[in-house]
């Protein structure tokens, strides 16, 4: 058998040679996109072969209440594989994403592109109330980032193909190539560019067909308009932005409080107890929770909302009352982001993309239904308003309304309800961004200065390693030395014309420059009279490293009007950073950004 390095090698050279660097990302991006959409397809088969064993076998056979016990055998079931199997926390899948993007120049582990293949069905498939599409782009993503260091590509076009793998999940998940292209601009940050579009498009129809090759026709709802957009209607579309921008908020800030509380249980055992535990009572009593929820959006557009909400208890006297319907279904909206939450928070792996759109077509559904339950004479579309609620919590909750507009319009099949697509999009957007600056996906990482943006200087100082810019090799004083032992020791022995002065715990406490002392260095009566305490001063400011990012270190920079900087880690004094050395990294950093 040839050995594989040598014929590597030979088809780096066949490469190099013959094959531009364009043509190959052009090729590649097609193979990422083919297998970016196999994991969608596997992942998808997999959660729904789980959920056919456990929902249309063994609750109708069995009883209702093993509702309580499913969600926590599968979250345990994810807990071994992690802690046995995979020896590694496999985390959220887009934020982790992003987070390889922005600090590890795209690399991601190995491990990734077959952990979420196991883990997400297994989370969601028995009963976890989260998503497929995260844990598909990740798998994607992680497929694209070793193919790319596989094969040698810069940093660039790893990011690329990583957006590319994103892009051909959502192309093959709902078999929308256009909301696919800009899901990746939208969320990965991509340029629009010639350079990204084409191997962007090559992408998402690759991993088009290849859902197409696998699934059929099948797609997870399609719906075409019947009732067509009315201009009497505006109102209402503006109400509904507005209800939308507030459900986005409370989905956020919910999302939020709920992990916080679980960080503070210092056992996993103990999150996924009493996380399992909140997800079978949520499920006993709000059946629709369970997995994903396309059931729940398929059932409210076909107009059957008894369906949609499923075996629950007391059945019969809901039928009676619409306004019990009503209750039910905003239940749902509510719930929804409590059951989706509480399923991460307990160890389980999935995606919040899918549970905004399940939140967001309830909430529309209501919507409408309450407008047309009034008794005011009043009539509105059900169906659409499901639409578009979809619309208003994607573009609130994820901050992405371009990817919430075009993939409602894909999945309808047509454009006659672009008008109130973009009105409650723009709204709810505009709204939720006030409130809450950053999506679920990117908080943590914007609050660490680790997200890229379209904001490319930004970019660049992030991607900066403030660790190699930090110089060390400052002579360190103490309070109780004296001016003679530090001329002695420090002034005579050291290049640099400033003194940091630390106390016993090496703890930054001031510094004494080279000029603070000029005026008495001639002085030998002084030498035993004067100590570093009576000479040391504060620094204009102090950069924390561990909580300072580049562009927080270049504010402190601009506003002291300082020249170098003391740096602390963990408390203690680690070194300096000059601005002249700042610079310079940084004016290297956007020249390799530019040219790569």
């Amino acid at each position: 058998m040839p050995n594989i390095k040598k014929l590597r090698k030979t088809f780096f050279k066949w490469r190099y040679k013959h094959v531009t660097t364009q043509q190959f990302i052009y090729a590649l991006s097609i193979l990422v996109g083919f297998l970016a959409g196999l994991g969608t397809v596997i992942i998808k088969n997999l959660t729904h072969f789980i959920q056919s064993i456990l929902q249309d076998k063994m609750i109708v056979d069995y009883h209702h209440s093993l509702y309580f016990i499913f969600p926590l055998i599968g979250l345990f079931l994810v807990y071994l594989i992690q802690k046995y199997i995979i020896h590694k926390k496999i985390g959220h899948a887009i934020p982790s994403t992003l987070f390889a993007l922005s600090k590890r120049k795209g690399l991601i582990e190995r491990y990734k592109m077959y952990a979420s293949l196991i883990t997400a069905p297994l989370t969601v498939g028995f009963g976890g109330s989260v998503g497929l599409q995260g844990p598909a782009i990740s798998t994607g993503a992680a497929i694209a980032s070793n193919i790319a260091q596989f094969f040698h590509t810069s940093a660039k076009n790893r990011t690329l193909l990583i957006g590319c793998a994103a892009a051909g999940a959502i192309a093959s998940m709902f078999k929308a190539p256009i909301t696919a292209i800009i899901f990746a601009i939208e969320i990965f940050s991509l340029d629009l560019a010639f350079a990204s579009m084409i191997p962007l498009l090559l992408d998402s129809v690759s991993a088009l067909i290849n859902s197409y090759f696998f699934l059929g026709s099948e797609v997870l709802f399609r719906f075409e308009i019947q009732d067509k957009f009315s201009i009497n209607d505006i109102l209402f579309y503006i109400v509904l932005g507005i209800g939308s921008a507030v459900a986005s908020i409370y989905f956020s800030k919910m999302y939020f409080w709920i992990t916080g509380l679980f960080d503070k249980i210092d056992s996993q055992i103990k999150k996924l107890l009493i996380g399992g535990i909140i997800i079978g009572v949520l499920l006993f009593f709000i059946p629709p929770l369970y997995g994903e929820g396309f059931d729940l959006i398929n059932n409210l557009l076909a107009g059957n909302h008894l369906k949609a909400i499923g075996d629950i208890p007391f059945i019969e006297v809901v039928e009676e009352n619409i306004w019990l319907v009503i209750l039910l279904l905003f239940g749902i909206t509510v719930f929804k982001a409590v059951a989706m939450t509480v399923t991460f928070s307990a160890g389980g792996v999935g995606g919040i993309f899918i549970p905004t759109l399940v939140m967001g077509s309830a909430l529309g559904h209501v919507y409408a239904k309450i407008v047309n339950n009034l008794g005011w004479d009043l009539s509105i579309s059900e169906s659409n308003f499901t639409l578009i609620g979809m619309t208003g919590l994607m573009a609130g909750v994820l901050h992405a309304p371009l990817t919430a507009i075009f993939l409602i319009a894909e999945i309808t099949g047509g454009y006659e309800l672009f008008v109130p697509l973009m009105i409650v999009s723009a709204i709810s957007f505009a709204m939720t961004r006030y409130y809450v600056s950053n999506s679920i996906y990117t908080m943590e990482l914007a609050k660490k200065g680790e997200l890229l943006t379209h904001d490319k200087d930004n970019n660049v100082l992030m991607m900066l390693d403030i660790d190699k810019i930090i110089e060390t090799n400052f002579i360190v004083l103490t309070p109780e030395m004296k001016l003679g032992e530090i001329l002695k020791n420090a002034v005579t022995k050291s290049s640099r014309n400033h003194f940091p002065v630390v106390n016993n715990e090496y703890e930054f406490i001031g510094v004494i420059r080279l000029d603070d002392i000029r005026h008495m260095m001639f002085d030998a009566t002084l030498y035993d009279k004067v100590k570093a305490s009576d000479l040391m001063h504060a620094d204009a400011a102090i950069i924390n490293i561990e909580n300072d990012n580049a562009q927080m270190i270049m504010n402190k920079f601009k506003t002291t009007s300082a020249w170098n900087l003391p740096v602390v880690k963990k408390g203690k004094y680690y070194g300096y950073i000059s601005k002249s050395r700042l610079l310079t990294a940084y004016r290297r950093k956007l020249i390799h950004v530019t040219n790569t």
